[in-house]
């Protein structure tokens, strides 16, 4: 029985509650689909809460209150995504309930987390129902009313976990994109997994050995949810270091002007902010009128939604280090280092892509350079830079090939003395098309620019992959192995067939009056697999003429040009 919570019996607990989350964030991650399937609510929460343990295991807290202290503003700064902004508010209010004290019984520490739901839903500028809110707020009211009765730390957060799980089960129901994909709010379990935790801890029983968890039997079918789901495209979290007493509150209605799921948490020292939006760059500057910006995470929604629902592992900044690591793995940028080609002619080409086979189709076409990269792997700017300077050309035009990529592409005109021109290719077979409409001759920039851009939509790009999961998409009824057909990036069709699906794309290609058509096949793929693929469109479209090559690149099976 705990009648008293302690400074260091509080630092345990949340220690425990950190493990209890890190051993299953695999589990909270492929249930994450609200409000879009990013797949990262897990491991956001799991790191937000290990900055706290960083921070504890580096002191003995004498009071509750400094423990408190210490857990709630480590957990504001390393707060990460929507779902660990929110529980550090809810931590945060913990620590505000919990000032002066040098411990807490079941009713001060009943009416603490009470505080900290409070925290979290003023934070929230548009707080929705069938989430970690939902769960929280019902979990610290049965909190509360067992305090009244009772004086067993243990039983009335036990109490609360029973009501919080019942609760979880209703989320479901309440939000109709958790309904879509059959699952309950992932916030929401990962907020009483914490509990659990903590729970554990008062009664003594030994932390969970944080390792990857089994596969977890209960997953969100992130296929079932479409770009439509995403109304602003940029997850975008940052903190700013306060230098003014200014009030927040026009930051925040600006913010919410811009973009939805706005959630603020501050202290005395910063403040923390996730919004999505369609303009980050418009958030941080206005952000930067209350403080100094000390860091800051951008990641596109919409390609990790298309990602995840093609069965493809969703890029985000956590991978940063390893693409970076991948990028600086070329062996000829980091020996010649990033060098400027004095220009010896008006016009150069730069492309990016991935695979031998596709390097060789740009260089033959009259690309200067090539910089790996695509789908999985998304060059830096400063990548795209060097690759920019090494060319001998007063005017180098950019090819990206990817929809990721161009952005990136377009900041480097800012960061050279040539003239940076991007042309804004998203697939492989766009990027060829425009280096085949390339005239070297052309008087000026602007009609050479005119003609590539132009060429674009002369084009139809179809990928065919394959599905990593069961789903329902679209209509689509999908089994896990089924081939997939994409074109112009939205589903097309699936069958357990390659060929049927080739087929159907075939009359596709009949259809659009196609008169030339490549295929370009993956590393995995043999040459004779190709032929066959080859001669479905051959026949077909007997009057197209019909080239195939190898790519050399595994992300598609198969990346079909329709001209």
């Amino acid at each position: 029985m705990n009648n008293q919570i302690t400074g260091v019996l509080f630092k345990q607990m949340v220690l425990h509650g950190a493990a209890a989350i890190t051993a299953q964030k695999q589990a909270i991650n492929d249930l994450n689909v609200f409000p879009v399937p990013d797949g990262d609510t897990g491991t956001n929460m799991s790191m937000t809460i290990a900055t706290a343990v960083t921070e504890l295991r580096k002191s003995e807290p004498a009071t509750l209150t400094k423990a408190a202290d210490t857990t709630a503003s480590a957990l504001l700064r390393g707060a990460r995504g929507n779902s660990g902004v929110i529980l550090s508010l809810l931590f945060r209010g913990i620590s505000k309930g919990l000032k002066g004290r040098e411990t807490a019984d079941a009713a001060a520490f009943a009416a603490a987390m009470q505080e900290g739901v409070s925290a979290a839903y003023k934070a929230v500028m548009k707080p929705a129902e069938g989430t970690v809110l939902t769960v929280s707020r019902l979990a610290s009211k049965a909190a509360v009313d067992a305090a009244a009765e009772e004086a067993d730390v243990e039983k009335v957060l036990e109490e609360a976990i029973r009501v919080g799980y019942e609760a979880l089960a209703q989320t479901t129901d309440m939000n109709p994109v958790l309904k879509k994909a059959g699952v309950v709010d992932a916030g929401g379990k990962g907020y009483l997994l914490i509990l659990e935790g903590m729970l554990a801890e008062l009664r003594g029983e030994p932390m969970p050995e944080v390792a990857e968890d089994a596969q977890s039997q209960e997953k969100a079918d992130f296929a079932a949810l479409s770009a439509e789901d995403i109304t602003f495209t940029f997850d975008t979290v940052f903190i700013v270091r306060k230098t003014s007493e200014k009030s927040l509150e026009p930051l925040r209605e600006y913010l919410n002007s811009i973009g939805d799921s706005l959630v603020i948490g501050e202290d005395e020292e910063a403040f923390k902010v996730h919004v999505h939006t369609d303009i980050p760059g418009s958030a941080l500057n206005e952000a930067q009128k209350y403080g100094t910006l000390e860091l800051a995470k951008i990641e596109n929604m919409r390609t990790q939604a298309e990602d995840l629902a093609a069965g493809r592992k969703a890029q985000s900044t956590d991978d940063l280090d390893e693409v970076e690591a991948q990028l600086e793995a070329a062996p000829a940028a980091e020996e010649a280092g990033h060098t400027v080609a004095a220009p010896e002619k008006k016009y150069g080409f730069l492309a990016v892509c991935a695979g031998e086979g596709l390097a060789a189709v740009f260089k033959d076409l009259g690309a200067d350079g090539v910089v790996s990269g695509g789908q999985t792997m998304n060059p830096s700017t400063e990548s795209i830079l060097a690759g920019v300077d090494k060319i001998p050309a007063e005017t180098v035009f950019v090819l990206p090939n990817n929809g990721n990529i161009i952005m990136a592409a377009q900041q480097c005109d800012a960061l050279t003395d040539k003239n940076v021109i991007v042309i804004p290719t998203k697939t492989v077979p766009q990027g060829i098309t425009a280096m085949m409409n390339v005239d070297f001759e052309a008087p000026d920039a602007e009609t050479l620019t005119a003609a590539m851009t132009d060429s674009l939509s002369t084009v139809t790009t179809a990928q065919i992959t394959y599905a990593a999961r069961n789903s329902d998409f679209d209509g689509f009824d999908i089994k896990a192995g089924d081939y997939l057909a994409l074109e112009e990036g939205k589903l097309f069709g699936t069958d357990s067939s390659l060929y049927t699906l080739l087929e159907k794309l075939a009359a596709d290609a009949v259809e659009r009056e196609a008169s030339f058509i490549s295929l370009y096949f993956g590393e995995d793929v043999s040459e004779e697999d190709a032929q066959k693929a080859a001669g479905v469109f051959e026949s077909a479209c007997p009057d197209a003429e019909v080239a195939i090559l190898s790519g050399g690149q595994p992300v598609y099976y198969y990346i079909i040009s329709m001209e």
